[in-house]
């Protein structure tokens, strides 16, 4: 009987070892799957990732915002998200524009941004009034109009994008660093378009050093200044470090002590993006902004300079809608009339 038993014994122990053996399988292999899954999920190289791109779209000009957007879909195949950020009285009229052109495909949101969060903050100016425009500070307040994004691209509208906006996007940002721009002294074949045409590159094009408090920030005049045109930002270090606070601490000592003026360097949307960023920003590929293309409507690059560039950049008076201008075929390439007829190019035969 004993060894009977024993065997009857070991049967059963097998038995059981058995049913634990695949019940610990069946519990174990589900995690590990859903984990496997996870990872490829996640992986870059699987996930599609969405591209965030702000450009305002201003009376009186929202043809440059069509030509930018225009201009960045047509040469990418990342899937980009536009915010398109506007007025109150204009916002019909740009989606009205885009939804009744080739722009329909692209993935868009409106949104309204309301000028009374500038009130008591902008000295009045009138030498070049089109500067103090309230859209020129949509890029002060980027974290309040754009919610769901870790990294977001913000482009002016007077610019054309030639290279594929992931490039852009794919910028590295140094830890600490809340954004990123392009040195106006980083390019040297733009140099001698620079002096040529009198454009200023450095801190004393922008800010009075007759006044103590631009003194008080011990940053040498000869700084070579940064373009806020392009920017590639993080939000999650803007907030960290309230750069919206900051910049409007600025703009509101301005109004109090006129430290920097639309007669110098040529932007009060400028100057308090220079004393917040000082020594404190990373630097975008200079291919990808090419600018200075506004500043004289004679001085010209090389056509293969222009071919190369991934971005383009008309800031300056002279605007490729209008004219006189230069490399206007470069910017008219993307754009698209618009279907109501209230915005018109301006040319010699118009």
């Amino acid at each position: 009987i004993l060894p009977f038993v024993s065997v009857n014994q070991i049967l059963l122990l097998l038995l059981v070892l058995t049913v634990c053996a695949i019940l610990y399988n069946k519990v174990h292999q589900v995690p590990l799957a859903l984990k496997n899954e996870t990872v490829d999920l996640e992986s870059p190289e699987e996930m599609e990732e969405e591209i965030p791109v702000v450009i305002c779209a201003a009376a009186g000009r929202m043809g440059a915002a069509v030509a930018a957007i225009s201009s960045i879909h047509s040469n990418t195949e990342a899937s980009v998200l536009f915010y398109i950020v506007g007025l109150k009285t204009t916002i019909p009229h740009i989606r009205k524009w885009i939804e009744n052109s080739k722009l329909k495909e692209i993935k868009f949101k409106v949104v309204e941004f309301n000028p009374m969060v500038l009130k008591g903050k902008i000295r009045q100016d009138a030498s070049r009034p089109e500067l103090l425009q309230p859209l020129n500070f949509v890029r002060f307040y980027l974290p309040l109009l754009i919610q769901k994004h870790e990294k977001v691209i913000y482009l002016d509208d007077d610019v054309i994008v030639q290279g594929d906006i992931q490039e852009l996007y794919d910028t590295k940002l140094a830890p600490g660093h809340a954004a990123a721009f392009s040195d106006d002294c980083d390019l040297p074949s733009t140099h001698e378009m620079i002096r040529s045409v009198g454009m200023q590159n450095t801190y004393m094009g922008f800010l009075d050093y007759r006044k103590q408090a631009i003194r008080d920030l011990g940053i040498s005049p000869s700084t070579c200044s940064f373009n806020p045109g392009v920017i590639v930002a993080n939000m999650t270090e803007w907030k960290h470090q309230r750069i919206t606070k900051q910049l409007e601490k600025w703009m509101q000592r301005n109004v109090e002590e006129n430290l920097y003026s639309s007669t110098l360097g040529g932007g009060v949307a400028t100057s308090p993006m220079l004393i917040v960023f000082h020594g404190k920003y990373s630097s975008i590929n200079p291919m990808w902004h090419i600018r200075h293309l506004g500043w004289s409507p004679d001085a010209r690059y090389s056509e293969q300079f222009l071919q190369e560039a991934k971005l383009l950049h008309w800031n300056g008076r002279y605007k490729p809608w209008d004219y006189p201008s230069v490399h206007t075929d470069l910017w008219e390439n993307w754009f698209i009339p618009d279907p109501s007829g209230k915005f018109k190019l301006t040319r010699p035969d118009s």
